[in-house]
Formats: structure tokens, sequence, C-alpha cells
């Protein structure tokens, strides 16, 4: 079964069966060490920071009433402690959650945030967040998208007596 494995694996990784099980290792380690290097590849902040994964969330096309909650992931790339001090969203549609306690050195945490889908049409608002940051102590996120009306229904036929 083993064998049968790391043919397939060979295949997959290689496009042919000629993959030595050795070859197959080594091409799964340099992988695995670039993957590595990417999530460290974060800048490293004297003092306190934050970094988000992503600054803008696009919703896509979704419909009336779906569910409008999403969520910011950020990681403190600084030495310090990072406190969050307030979340504000554009406009009363736009609901941001925020983390109370400190976020500690290499620590991820999450913003929430919750669009009132019930709003037909396209749709970009922001959130700005407040910290200690010591470069970007205020941060402006962003989510988009559009949201659509539901389906009309068909009529159904009505016959009098």
């Amino acid at each position: 079964m083993k064998k049968i494995l790391l043919m397939v694996a060979a295949v997959a990784l290689f496009g042919t069966l000629d993959a030595t099980a050795q070859e197959v290792a080594a091409k799964t380690k340099i992988e695995k060490k670039a993957k590595k290097a990417k999530k460290e590849a974060l800048p490293s902040v004297d003092g306190v920071g934050m970094v988000f994964e992503n600054e803008t969330i696009d919703y896509g096309t979704i419909e009336q009433n779906a569910d409008g909650k999403r969520e910011f992931v950020l990681t403190n790339n600084g030495n310090k402690p990072l406190i969050i001090s307030n979340a504000v969203g554009s406009c009363g549609c736009t609901v941001p959650t925020f983390p109370k306690e400190p976020i500690m050195p290499g620590q991820k945490a999450v913003i929430g945030v919750k669009y009132d889908t019930n709003r037909v049409g396209a749709f970009t608002k922001n959130v700005t967040i407040t910290s200690n940051a010591t470069v970007n102590p205020s941060k402006v996120l962003t989510i988009k998208g559009t949201v659509n009306a539901p389906a009309a229904k068909p009529a159904m036929d009505v016959q009098k007596s």
C-alpha cells in the first residue's frame, strides 16, 4: 500500500513514475520550508505592530438577508502588547467587534464585522480601527459586495369556483 501511495505522490509531484522516495521526500521538505518562510515573512516592528492578513473583504454577490458576518485576522508583529481601543463602522449598517484584551507579540486576533444584508445593491463600507500601534495607530479596513433581492416567486394559478 505504501508503494502505491509513493507512486501516486511521485506522479502528482513530478509527473512521472520515475521519482524515488528520496526525491518525493526532498520535494515535500522544500515545500514545507517555503510555507514556513512565507508565514515568517511578517516584518518585525520595535514597539507595537498590527498587520492584517487582508485589509479588504469582498462578499461577492450574496442574497438579501444572507449571513453578513466576516472576520479580519491580524497579527501583532511587534515586541510589545497591542491594544485596540476602538473599531467604528462607516455607517449603522456595518457593526464591528474587536478584542478588549491586549494582543501579545506574535499573537493573532480577529476583528469581526457584521454587514446588514437586508439592504439591496452594491456596497463599499469602511471600518476604522484605533490602536496603540507604533507606526499606524489607525487602520481603515474595507468590506464590499453586492446584495441581490430575492427572486420573484411565480404567481399561483387561482381558479374561481
